[in-house]
């Protein structure tokens, strides 16, 4: 028989469909003519697949069967298209309330992925889409590991996130794969890896092209036995004794620039199990057994989680409406109406940039290209991406743009005469928005003729870090549909939109003026910058309120309070004009509160001594309460969940804490520190 002949046979023999020998709710099995068994799951009910008690339940059965009946091979994939695993199920994660029952469940997983990374028979797993948390420890038990290398896979353990480390095995696995360095990395930072940094890190043994079927790849991998070899000898090295009681304390430095012990104690279990036990799997498996249901029942993880659940519930109030935008038109090139537009088009969207003359929109199209560069990385997106952002002087783009973003500086008469202006330009499903800080809708709206059409879009600096947007509508006025399309985009574009009610600064800014008010009066009286930024900081929040104004913009400051009415002796404007005269703006002028040098304030950390940053702390934040509890009376979000959304999305108010209703109610209670 010639070679050819064979080969077509071959072909004809391993295209035939495997035999479903399923019985299972959340997996489906099927075996191939050559005894392979190809693994389903698709977990029933759910839009997305989850780790939950029932899917592992199911998993350890079908486990048992392969223990007892092996095949020549397992390949696990994915049922649902486009995905794979999303992580274990956080629903279940309040069920864990006892210490020991937590510890005996976690034992019982833990049986069940080192019975899988036995298994006598050749495993892979492959797969595309989100590959997180558990389901990344799962495919850690497996021989070998192929993701599609497309935009939508993302891999990584974001337990940290959720006041928690890996605890199906991930933190004892993903250091012998890969070395001790780079599991850590991903671990503590809790970062999400596209297939070829995967790859590239160790995490991923294959990669498939975007055309290439995944399931070809993981029968090849089986049948020809393939097994990762581990991390190679610079990756062992990180995990030997020396080398980790040097990366340990490097690693304790770098997590405590960012998060407290005393708030966020999780990574620092994490590196101390590390440091004690990083070359030796078996006692780190036993180390996620003692840490991980301490951690889990925690206050600092059941608030967190409490934060990963108004998340959810941001992005939901972007689904209301069945509305996509591919054409947007900013005006005012500025740096918050330039960042926007820049934004936009990172998201794939086309956009037109107006402003009196071309040299007012340069430095923004330079910022975007920077922007560009830092998240495409390629040349050829970055080009592309430039080819997609219009100068566009004589506002031709206002026509066809499915969205209109207004953001010239905060004048009520010229903003009223722009949208006059634009009202008879605008295609009839156009959303047509204002990114105003502070003032009133109906006001900037009284200009329309149909002044029921418009919403704010109020987006916050830097635009491409901070992911709230308020969508702010006038009770009286706006209609609805309006504001669903506006949550829409907001959503589209990748940002948490929150429905509000337009009064004098909103939501966020409304309580962030009380705040930083506070700061500038204790500022005034002889406390230096420097400790009340830093007693803010110990707090929880992400930084100082002086660093924030001076970031913000002392101008955008003084219009917010001159606009909200917090200042009715006028000091505090007074105060402020002077550094706005001056021409001192803050981080954008290079001068403001602070000196600012690339892009960071300069400090004297010296003149914090001697200072009760905790009593600071008390006198800043009780403003930033009170404006709470009255923005809440007020209702100027639907309820107090979406008040603590937005005010820990919009300003960063303490994670650790739950969000600030929350932190009322549990200091009430006596539950909070």
């Amino acid at each position: 028989m010639s070679k050819k002949t064979t080969r077509k046979k071959t072909a004809k023999k391993t295209v035939r469909k495997p035999a479903s020998t399923s019985r299972h709710q959340h997996w489906r099995l099927e075996k191939d003519i050559d005894n392979v068994t190809w693994l389903y799951i698709d977990r029933a009910g759910e839009s997305t697949n989850a780790l939950s008690r029932a899917v592992l339940e199911e998993l350890d059965s079908i486990i048992s069967d392969l223990e007892q009946n092996p095949p020549a091979g397992l390949i696990l994939m994915s049922g649902k298209s486009g995905q794979f695993i999303v992580g274990a199920d956080v629903s279940e994660f309040d069920q864990v309330t006892d210490l020991s029952e937590g510890r005996q469940f976690l034992g019982q997983i833990h049986d069940l992925f080192t019975r899988i990374e036995k298994l006598p028979f050749p495993t892979a797993i492959a797969f595309e889409g989100y590959c997180l948390g558990g389901g990344l420890e799962l495919a850690l038990c497996f021989d070998w590991i192929i993701a599609k290398n497309v935009d939508s896979t993302r891999i990584g353990f974001p337990e940290v996130n959720l006041g928690i480390y890996p605890g199906f095995g991930g933190s004892a696995r993903s250091p012998q794969r890969m070395g001790g360095q780079k599991a850590m990395e991903i671990m503590l930072t809790g970062r999400m890896l596209r297939a070829g940094a995967a790859k590239g890190m160790g995490l991923v043994d294959q990669l498939v092209g975007k055309h290439q079927t995944l399931r070809w790849a993981a029968r090849r991998a089986v049948l020809r036995k393939r097994k990762n070899k581990g991390a190679g000898m610079l990756g062992k090295l990180t995990n030997t004794g020396p080398g980790r009681k040097m990366l340990a304390n490097i690693m304790r430095k770098k997590t405590a620039a960012k998060a407290r012990p005393e708030h966020y104690p999780a990574p620092y279990k994490l590196i101390d199990a590390w440091e004690d036990y990083g070359d030796d799997k078996v006692a780190m498996l036993r180390a996620e057994i003692e840490n991980v249901p301490e951690l889990l029942i925690g206050e600092t993880s059941r608030n967190l989680r409490r934060v990963f659940r108004l998340m959810e519930d941001l992005k939901a109030q972007g689904k209301a409406a069945d509305f996509s935008a591919k054409r947007v038109h900013v005006i005012g090139a500025g740096v918050m109406g330039g960042d926007i537009a820049a934004w936009c088009v990172l998201k794939g969207l086309e956009v037109t940039l107006q402003d009196r003359e071309m040299k007012y929109i340069e430095p923004a199209l330079k910022r975007a290209k920077s922007l560009f560069r830092k998240k495409l990385r390629k040349d050829a997106k970055v080009k592309a991406a430039m080819a997609r952002l219009r100068p566009d002087i004589e506002g031709a783009g206002v026509a066809r743009a499915d969205v209109i973003i207004e953001a010239i500086f905060e004048n009520l008469e010229a903003k009223q005469a722009l949208f006059k202006e634009l009202e008879p330009r605008l295609q009839k499903h156009a959303v047509l928005a204002t990114n105003t800080s502070a003032l009133p809708l109906d006001k900037l709206a009284s200009a329309l003729k149909k002044p029921e059409r418009l919403i704010g879009l109020h987006y916050f600096n830097p635009v491409a870090k901070m992911p709230l947007v308020e969508i702010v509508y006038d009770s009286a006025l706006t209609k609805t549909e309006w504001v669903k399309k506006g949550a829409s985009f907001a959503k589209q574009i990748g940002k948490f939109p929150l429905p509000t009610k337009s009064s004098p600064g909103f939501l966020v800014n409304r309580v962030l003026a009380p705040y930083m008010a506070k700061a500038m009066d204790i500022y005034q009286h002889g406390t230096p910058k420097e400790a009340i930024d830093k007693a803010a900081v110990q707090f929880g929040m992400p930084m100082g309120p002086v660093e924030l104004a001076d970031t913000v913009g002392l101008d955008v400051g003084l219009s917010v309070i001159k606009t909200v009415g917090i200042d009715p002796d006028g000091d505090k404007a007074k105060f402020l004009q002077k550094y706005v005269d001056a021409g001192n703006l803050g981080k954008k002028s290079g001068r403001g509160f602070y000196t600012w040098e690339k892009g960071k304030p300069q400090r004297d950390s010296s003149t914090i001594e001697g200072h009760d940053l905790e009593n600071i702390a008390r006198e800043l934040i009780q403003p930033y309460l009170d404006e709470c509890k009255a923005c809440s009376k007020d209702q100027i979000v639907a309820n107090d969940d979406l008040l603590d959304a937005g005010l820990i999305f919009g300003t960063g108010f303490a994670p650790f804490r739950g969000g600030p209703m929350h932190y009322l109610n549990s200091q009430a209670s006596g539950e909070a520190a």
